[in-house]
């Protein structure tokens, strides 16, 4: 369960960190990463791409214990865990499927307008809820149980919007983290009033010899039980423990 973050007031300096590797593992190379997440030992991850979108299920640097592949035409995105439901967003076909976190078998299929990004799930002052990103500045909460909107927020800094918001985390500190689309940028934002709180550099994971322009960083999943973070991308061979630290 996350706690509440301290907010972020209009005068507190935005801090600058990096993303400093402690350990790294194994990634499918061919795995379109669109969603990652913990639940006790197991990694979560769900992968996009028309006719090969996927969802699997393992120990994080093993091959999937399990694996579903995903209908054509729904494209796979962001996942998230609650209770007992696993959400899984689809990118522009208004479907999220719920399934069950065990077997990853669907359940049911529930409408939403516009399109699906990044997911997480938090606890915030007693209340439950989703928190959905579409590709822009903006995150949409919603009812776990229902998946209906119950509100929003505007990202952004001193009156400067956020933009291409992707791949979320609901951190353990409060903190709602999110991968900016296209960059190699992971920005920490409060998740009461949507103010970015810390600007985190994750490049250099790859080297640049083994980088090409379509593996774009995307994925980024608390480690249970510690402060570090895992974080991979689009058809990255591995993927990076991590501390997010001052350079």
């Amino acid at each position: 369960m996350a706690s509440a973050p301290v907010h972020a007031t209009a005068g507190t300096r935005v801090q600058i960190l990096r993303a400093a590797v402690r350990g790294t593992l194994p990634h499918d190379p061919g795995a379109f990463t669109q969603g990652l997440e913990f639940r006790g030992a197991t990694l979560y991850e769900s992968t996009g791409l028309v006719g090969r979108s996927s969802l699997r299920a393992g120990l994080p640097g093993m091959p999937p214990a399990q694996r579903i592949e995903l209908p054509v035409p729904l494209f796979g995105e962001g996942i998230t865990l609650s209770g007992t439901r696993l959400w899984q967003l689809t990118w522009r076909n208004g479907i999220a499927i719920e399934r069950d976190p065990a077997t990853l078998a669907e359940r049911r299929r529930v409408s939403y307008q516009g399109e699906g990004w990044g997911l997480c799930h938090q606890y915030i002052e007693g209340r439950e809820r989703l928190v959905i990103s579409d590709g822009t500045g903006r995150l949409t909460f919603r009812d776990p149980g229902t998946f209906r909107p119950t509100g929003s927020i505007d990202v952004g800094r001193n009156g400067v919007p956020a933009t291409r918001l992707n791949e979320l985390e609901c951190g353990p500190d409060g903190f709602i983290y999110a991968n900016v689309f296209l960059t190699d940028t992971i920005l920490r934002i409060d998740a009461h009033d949507g103010s970015v709180t810390a600007h985190i550099d994750a490049a250099g994971l790859l080297t640049a010899s083994e980088r090409r322009r379509d593996q774009q960083l995307n994925g980024i999943a608390a480690v249970p039980g510690t402060d570090k973070f895992l974080v991979t991308g689009k058809f990255w061979p591995r993927m990076f423990e991590v501390s997010f630290v001052t350079p």
